[in-house]
């Protein structure tokens, strides 16, 4: 279904000073990176700059050495995610002639050329990277063998396995007339051979595609490769150390590996009649998605390239050279290792006490009061319970839920699965867009409906993004609606490393707006009458809106105005506009920004009184907060104080059903402002300021001298749980923010 109705997000002119205090980037100047470059960044160029911070922490020698190779390997999988997806839209207008301007000016074409210039730099200093850690973790008995490196011990060994394991699953094909090029899947990989044939001297060309269900990297044995040693070796390299064994008779002249990557994005038609079988027919053709990228060795054989460019369909502008690993993500496999001294310490999140307190019965504890859950330094096994407990409890008659990214094993979907087996009307939303998890959502759906369970897939063009779990329970005083809002999925794996909120709440009015934000999804009713919710993209937009203007209101009234807030992405011109409105205006605005920035801050005249920060590290920041001064010194308990799912992008404002959660009990506020805002406000160890240039740096201590560095995920990490306590952050011995004499506070 189309939208409903969507609130116009037209600029307002509006005219918008500054001022809170933890470390104060040095004075910049205006730079023009680009046609219009001296308003906005560019998209595409600040996701890259953000994936330099992910690769830098590779470099950081405060961090064990396994959690360094972690983070080379997540810096490869972000970058080939952006090749198949972001680089592929943009060729894809390239080749259609769109020459439309992106952000900040430059046409889809100038984009691309900006793109290759950067992933060439990138690559390089991924595998300058690779080169240290090796030879790094070579010292600590962990070695990745190359095909010209093996011991004596573990080369008879190697060579059984090559015998018996790899022999029988690969298939060598000669290139010719006779044999028609295969078929490379998205993210394959595969050797090409020169040989001779030692009879004729004729030369011919093989491929070998490496299968998937093959490891990327093989370990040898323990009692082989000596005590306390580790030697893995990857698959390609053993292919070709054990290649004559493929080819009796033949001389091999040359051998090269090379990677493929593919267009993976899904675009669907409106007026879908069958949205399951879509998909379905969608992730089939993603599959074979046009080449978006071909990764070779560097001195890959040319005559080989050459096959490899003309049967793929590969513009020489699309082949990155590697002096080094290809498929950078594949180091994942090494950092399993199991070495706990070569990583961060182990950490269990803790339960929170509230429920403890109420011998684990969640409804019990939050009909008491409210309660904030702060993951993954609280453990997600909270919200689990919720649902769990919900499907057992014999006055609980339905549960609603909200499924964008579920795991692969997901506790929760079993969960719904026996409420509904229990009798219970169970109402699930599976998002069939989440990119990447289509797969697995369609089989959760599946899964789910043949237990019972009502599934609906929502609207065709927009994405269901919004955390929302429901449960209508019968009690003495009549049907009671308990809430579960969260800024993160209902996703184990990801709840333990992501920071997100839950906020669980029987508020009834809140439970009244989320019981229309449901039917509004289900049943296409646009919500009447919400008290306190606001739904993108029907009102999420005009929300902030109204809540910048009321700053900058009082900033033109003299009165203290500042915004603080903490997102994964700014992207949106209008929202972007509307904080430079605010800054002019006298407002100050302090913006935790993890990935992609468009905003550009400390720029006289347009954005002097903007500051952005971004944190990486241990955990991926991803919780959405919003806070707004209301006349007071920011942090207070008159703040404004909002969670949400959405970040500030065009999609999630205008094409995704999202959710802005105002925080009204008190308790929650100030654990949520005072705390957990604060807190990334205050972290210097983890934190890179965004200049205006476009450049990050590093911040490096705090500059009064008398403060001790601050990280915030270690604050988190030690200090007792925030559910109940309230004054944890004096209690931890936080240092309080320092606030500059004005009007922002």
């Amino acid at each position: 279904m189309s939208s409903p109705r969507i609130i116009d997000a037209a600029n307002d002119a509006s005219t918008g000073h500054a001022s809170v205090s933890a470390a104060s980037p040095p004075s910049t100047q205006r730079v023009v990176t680009a046609p219009g470059g001296e308003t906005y960044f560019n998209r595409e160029l600040s996701w890259l700059a953000f994936n330099e911070r992910v690769l830098a922490e590779a470099c950081n020698d405060r961090y064990p050495l396994l959690e360094r190779l972690r983070f080379l390997s997540i810096s490869g999988s972000n970058l080939d995610e952006f090749m198949m997806i972001r680089v592929a839209g943009l060729v894809g207008q390239a080749q259609r002639g769109i020459d439309k301007p992106a952000i900040d000016g430059r046409t889809p074409t100038q984009q691309l050329t900006a793109i290759r210039n950067k992933l060439v730099a990138i690559s390089a200093r991924q595998q300058d990277i690779w080169r240290d850690l090796r030879a790094a973790l070579a010292d600590t008995g962990i070695h990745i063998a190359d095909e010209k490196r093996v011991e004596p011990a573990a080369h008879a060994w190697l060579e059984t396995y090559f015998l018996d394991e790899i022999l029988p699953v690969i298939t060598p094909q000669a290139l010719d007339p006779a044999h028609p090029f295969p078929f490379v899947h998205n993210e394959g990989m595969g050797l090409l051979f020169t040989l001779t044939r030692e009879a004729d001297q004729d030369q011919i060309i093989e491929m070998i595609l490496i299968p998937t269900a093959l490891p990327r990297f093989v370990r040898v044995p323990g009692d082989i490769a000596g005590a306390g040693e580790a030697v893995y070796i990857s698959i390609a390299s053993l292919i070709q150390r054990y290649a004559a064994k493929l080819f009796p008779g033949f001389t091999i002249e040359g051998d090269g590996l090379f990677r493929v990557l593919r267009d993976s994005d899904i675009e669907i038609e409106e007026e879908a009649e069958d949205l399951v079988r879509t998909f379905r027919s969608a992730i089939q053709r993603r599959r074979r998605g046009q080449v978006i990228q071909l990764e070779l060795e560097e001195d890959f054989d040319s005559q080989a390239e050459d096959v490899l460019l003309e049967q793929l369909g590969v513009h020489e502008a699309a082949v990155i050279k590697t002096d080094g690993m290809i498929g950078i993500d594949g180091l994942a496999k090494i950092v399993d290792e199991d070495r706990p001294d070569l990583k961060f310490d182990a950490y269990s999140p803790r339960y929170p006490e509230r429920v403890r307190e109420h011998d684990g019965d969640v409804f019990s504890a939050i009909r008491e009061k409210d309660i904030l859950v702060h993951h993954p330094y609280e453990s997600f096994e909270v919200v689990v319970d919720f649902i769990r407990q919900a499907a057992a409890d014999p006055d609980v008659v339905a549960i609603k839920q909200t499924l964008y990214r579920a795991g692969s094993q997901s506790a929760v979907i079993n969960a719904l699965i026996a409420a509904a087996e229990n009798g219970k009307s169970v109402t699930a939303v599976v998002e069939l867009k989440a990119r990447f998890d289509e797969e697995q959502n369609l089989k959760w759906a599946a899964k789910l409906e043949r237990a019972g369970v009502q599934v609906i897939y929502g609207f065709t063009d927009w994405k269901t993004h919004a955390k929302i779990a429901m449960v209508v329970r019968r009690e003495e005083s009549g049907f009671r609606t308990y809430c579960h809002f969260g800024t993160g999925n209902y996703h184990p794996i990801t709840a333990k490393i992501y920071t997100d909120m839950s906020f669980f709440t029987a508020d009834p009015k809140l439970g009244q707006d989320a019981g229309k934000m449901m039917n509004f999804v289900t049943g296409y009713v646009e919500p009447a009458g919400l008290e306190h919710i606001a739904i993108a993209p029907l009102n999420l937009r005009e929300e902030i809106y109204a809540r910048i203007d009321a700053e900058i209101a009082n900033a033109q009234a003299g009165e203290p105005a500042a915004i603080w807030m903490k997102c994964n992405q700014i992207t949106d011109i209008a929202m972007i506009d509307r904080l430079y409105a605010a800054s002019n205006a006298g407002v100050s605005v302090e913006l935790v920004v993890r990935g992609i920035c468009c905003l550009r801050p400390g720029v006289p005249d347009l954005s002097e009184n903007i500051r952005v920060k971004s944190i990486i590290g241990r955990f991926l920041e991803h919780s959405r907060i919003f806070a707004f001064a209301n006349g007071e010194p920011m942090p207070s308990a008159e703040a404004l104080v909002y969670i949400a799912s959405a970040d500030l992008m065009g999609r999630n404002l205008d094409r995704r059903v999202e959710a802005l959660i105002p925080i009204l009990n008190r308790t929650v506020h100030d654990q949520i402002l005072q705390q957990v805002l604060l807190a990334n406000m205050l972290d210097v160890e983890q934190s890179w300021w965004l200049h205006a240039d476009g450049s990050y740096a590093r911040i490096e201590g705090r500059p009064d001298g008398d403060r001790k560095p601050f990280n915030c995920h270690r604050y988190f990490m030690t200090n007792p749980s925030l559910s109940g306590r309230g004054g944890a952050l004096e209690a931890g011995g936080v240092p309080k923010l320092s606030l500059r004499k004005g009007r922002g506070g």
